[in-house]
């Protein structure tokens, strides 16, 4: 695949000249800082020390004090507390910190995930019925429940009370809750507006920790849950954020709970320093899987374990479903792009849509990013699901998938999402005139540059440059994620030594710049037989010393206790 380099423009030179002074690291990083808005040298010591006295004060957040309140009555009262969340990462984890937390000094608790199949997404009509029958007076719903206004009007029919705690944007009318902690409401002063569903929960444990003078130390000590909804619901790792996943990773890599602890032994994550990529690709996965395919309940027990024994057994479950999962999303991966490749004229769309009616309705929304790998173009994938075709929509670099989806919605029966991720439900008799439709829109809007993924790279450097000094300020930008990417570099005009392919997949070789003495190692993930420009292998153009220039990321490599710099390669440009 090739890629559209998007090179970050220099920032203001005075800025960076100042900054690098100020903080004393050289240009190309004080441009970097820069571009990413830290211009100062307060700036730059609140992001390369994050400090947990920065957090923002809970009772900031429009109705703490009323959520706050009403958890202090429910419990001077001995009312039955039900915790409510959603069955991904973030939901999974915000019910097992509240709840872990509160279930510590509190016995009437009890948590409820609703079925992604029966009950779908957020509060269900049948989990309010639920929680009515079972006599809980209050249910605090977590990554869910802005929106749920007839179900919160049920509930307060029944004489269940509801403290929501979500992070979504709400719409212009507001569910009669007890209270709701979002930061996106339009009359909320919060000063951070991104933090996860599991963030405003933890910032309701906070606030009532700080009201009721419990230890502030086992509040924190749920940071680990907290790193990981950050990491695997892809929220800007920024401001608040970024303090919260720094000691939450600090907190995986040095006192993680049993529950995570399983999950980093069946990952395969114990004898290295996890970072965020590690939550995101084994950790979030597992997690999810659950309720992908079963029920989240499994996720939240394996969570909430406080024996690692116990703990072991249940990521043993866990892992067995992930596996289910794996197999299920590679299966129809493959039948989808067979289903591509067969037809010409589906392969020249400017949209990819396909349905089949026994795909699992739980993995097709990873299948649609699978196939936006190999086709970068819009993509939905359909199955079907009590009688109904139901899919998930991916959309590529800056192409509005929602608007898109729009357009089509007389064929539809149901939609939501956002510009980059969406659902949607339609008759199957109507599948047909969808897809034809779908792609005379995305046709009509979508423009030659929105078909080409986008590599976003940060400045150019010199193989000089490169060293352990350089590396390890690099280091301390960490956690990295969306808001804060992990640098990538490109150097002009090198060629290569001494290439070779390692496992039939990757490449590996010395990259060469004249008048610069380094020549680091570089590692080519699945290049080995990558073509570009009329199908020309890389590996060739390589071997015959053509000269490049390459986008790469600085990682440091350990092999039988030597430690040295390697450059993972993002993209190859041949003149």
């Amino acid at each position: 695949m090739v890629y559209n380099w998007k090179i970050r423009e220099k920032a203001d030179i005075e800025n960076v000249v100042s900054l690098s002074s100020e903080i004393n690291v050289n240009e190309t990083l004080a441009n970097m800082l820069v571009n990413r808005g830290i211009n100062t040298f307060q700036k730059a010591k609140d992001y390369f020390r994050p400090d947990l006295d920065k957090l923002h004060d809970p009772y900031l957040m429009k109705d703490m004090d009323k959520a706050v309140d009403r958890l202090i009555h429910a419990i001077a009262a001995e009312e039955k507390i039900l915790i409510y969340g959603d069955y991904d990462v973030d939901g999974t984890t915000s019910v097992a910190l509240v709840y872990g937390y509160l279930s510590q000094f509190y016995q009437h608790l009890e948590f409820y995930i609703p079925d992604r199949y029966k009950e779908g997404y957020g509060i269900s009509e049948r989990g309010v019925r639920y929680a009515a029958e079972e006599n809980f007076k209050l249910v605090i719903s977590l990554d869910c429940g802005i929106k749920a206004i007839e179900k919160v009007k049920l509930a307060k029919e029944l004489g269940v009370d509801f403290i929501i705690c979500d992070h979504h944007t709400p719409g212009e009318e507001l569910p009669p809750a007890v209270a709701i902690l979002d930061p996106k409401r339009l009359d909320c002063n919060y000063p951070y507006k991104e933090l996860s569903g599991c963030g405003v929960g933890f910032k309701l444990i906070q606030g009532y920790a700080m009201k009721t003078n419990k230890d502030a130390s086992k509040v924190t000590a749920y940071l680990d849950l907290l790193a990981i909804s950050i990491a695997a619901d892809i929220v800007p790792i920024t401001g608040e954020n970024r303090i919260l996943a720094f000691y939450g990773i600090e907190r995986l890599n040095n006192n993680p709970r049993p529950g995570i602890k399983a999950l980093m032994l069946k990952s395969n994550l114990v004898e290295k320093e996890i970072d965020i990529s590690d939550i995101v690709f084994k950790i979030g996965p597992r997690i999810n899987a659950s309720g992908r395919l079963e029920h989240a309940k499994a996720s939240v027990e394996l969570l909430i374990s406080k024996d690692l024994d116990d703990a072991m057994r249940r990521a043993e479950i866990v892992d067995t479903v992930n596996a289910a999962r794996k197999n299920f999303d590679e299966n129809i991966t493959r039948e989808a792009l067979q289903m591509i490749e067969e037809r010409d004229v589906v392969q020249q769309m400017k949209s990819t849509v396909l349905f089949k009616e026994d795909w699992h309705k739980g993995v097709i929304g990873i299948v649609a990013s699978r196939c936006i790998e190999k086709y970068y173009r819009p993509t939905i994938i359909l199955t079907e699901s009590n009688n109904k075709a139901t899919g998930s929509a991916r959309s590529v670099y800056d192409f509005n998938i929602y608007e898109a989806i729009s357009e089509c919605s007389d064929l539809l029966e149901q939609f939501g999402g956002h510009k980059y991720a969406a659902g949607l439900t339609m008759s199957v008799a109507n599948v047909a005139a969808f897809q034809e439709k779908f792609e005379r829109v995305v046709s009509s809007r979508i423009q030659d540059v929105h078909l080409m993924p986008v590599l976003e790279v940060d400045d150019e450097i010199l193989l000089d440059q490169i060293n352990y000094k350089f590396y390890n300020i690099l280091k301390q930008m960490a956690p990295f994620g969306p808001g804060n990417p992990e640098p990538i570099f490109y150097a002009n005009q090198v060629y290569a030594e001494d290439v070779r392919i390692l496992k039939e997949k990757h490449l590996r070789f010395n990259v060469v710049q004249n008048g610069q003495v380094t020549k680091p190692v570089c590692i080519a993930f699945g290049m080995a037989d990558r073509t570009k420009y009329e199908d020309e292998i890389v590996y060739k153009m390589l071997k015959q010393k053509m000269r490049f220039d390459l986008a790469f990321e600085i990682r440091e490599n350990t092999f039988r206790n030597n430690s040295s710099l390697q450059l993972y390669v993002k993209d190859i440009k041949f003149d």
